[in-house]
C-alpha cells in the first residue's frame, strides 16, 4: 500500500532522524559519504547535522576517518521512560536469583522495530560464562529472543512484525520461522544452538503481561563438562523465574 504523506514537515528534524536511523542499523561507523549516500542526500545538507548531533551526544566519530556511531544516548533516554524501568527493576532481582541457581549469566530482551535489544543482564556468579552488553541489538527473526517475543503476541501484532521484518529482511524465510513459532509456543520456551558462539544454546522464556510477551528472559547456556547442572535443569528454573517476573509486574511486588 502507498504511504499517506505527513501532514506537516520539518526537514530539519527529518535529516535528522534519518541520520540516527541509519546509523543504528549499520554494523561498523559509516563515513560521511555513506551517511549522504544513505539518507539520499547531498553532504553539504547533512554536514551540519552531523554536527549537532555530535554535540548533542546521539552520534560520535571515532579517531581519524573512523567514521560515525550512533551512541547509547536515545538508549539511556528510552531506559527512563516508567514501563522499561518498571520491567528492569522488578526484574533484576528475579534474574540475580537464576544466576546463582543456575551457575550462568541471563538477560532481559525487549522488541525494537525489527530487532531486539538487551535491557538488563546478570553475570554469571563463576568464573566462566557468556555475557551480552546491555543495548545489544540483533535482528528478532534470529534470535531465540525475538522469535519468544514474536510467539506471545496478537496475530494483528505478529503479522505487523513479520511485515516490518520482511522489509528489512528480504530473503528471511517465513514459513521457517512460522514453523520454529509453533514449536516454541507448543513447548513454552526457546531452545536453539547460537548462531553466534559455537557450544552455546540459547534458552528464552516470555515475560507475560496477560496473554502477551514484553520480554524474554534469556540464558546462553554453556554446558560444562564439570558442571552438574543440565538444560532441563536450567529450564525448570528459567521458566519459574519468567512466572515470577510475570506475576511481580502484574501484582506490583516480587512473587515469593
Amino acid at each position: 500500500m502507498p504511504k499517506v504523506p505527513p501532514k506537516y514537515r520539518a526537514p530539519a528534524l527529518d535529516k535528522g532522524l534519518d541520520i540516527i536511523e541509519l546509523l543504528a542499523k549499520a554494523h561498523a561507523p559509516l563515513s560521511i559519504a555513506d551517511i549522504s549516500d544513505g539518507v539520499g542526500r547531498s553532504r553539504g545538507e547533512i554536514f551540519r547535522m552531523l554536527q549537532v548531533l555530535e554535540e548533542r551526544d546521539y552520534i560520535s566519530r571515532g579517531d581519524g576517518d573512523a567514521g560515525y556511531s550512533i551512541t547509547p544516548r536515545l538508549f539511556r533516554l528510552g531506559m527512563e521512560q516508567p514501563p522499561v524501568k518498571s520491567a528492569v527493576e522488578t526484574a533484576l532481582p528475579i534474574m540475580h536469583r537464576l544466576a546463582g541457581q543456575i551457575d550462568q549469566s541471563c538477560h532481559l530482551v525487549v522488541p525494537s522495530g525489527d530487532q531486539i535489544v538487551v535491557i538488563a543482564r546478570v553475570d554469571p556468579p563463576g568464573d566462566i560464562g557468556l555475557v551480552v552488553r546491555i543495548g545489544h541489538r540483533r535482528p528478532m527473526a534470529q534470535s531465540a529472543s525475538g522469535q519468544v517475543l514474536l510467539c506471545w503476541q496478537s496475530e494483528h501484532v505478529r503479522e505487523q512484525w513479520l511485515r516490518i521484518i520482511a522489509e528489512n529482511e528480504p530473503k528471511f524465510d517465513r514459513k521457517k520461522l512460522l514453523k520454529s513459532i509453533m514449536q516454541i509456543r507448543s513447548q513454552g520456551y526457546a531452545s536453539h544452538p547460537s548462531r553466534e558462539v559455537d557450544g552455546v544454546t540459547d534458552l528464552s522464556a516470555p515475560v507475560m503481561e496477560h496473554d502477551r510477551a514484553v520480554c524474554a528472559l534469556t540464558i546462553p547456556f554453556i554446558e560444562r563438562r564439570t558442571a552438574l547442572k543440565t538444560i532441563d535443569f536450567t529450564l525448570m528454573h528459567l521458566r519459574q523465574a519468567t512466572t515470577d517476573i510475570s506475576h511481580a509486574l502484574l501484582y506490583g511486588s516480587e512473587a515469593k
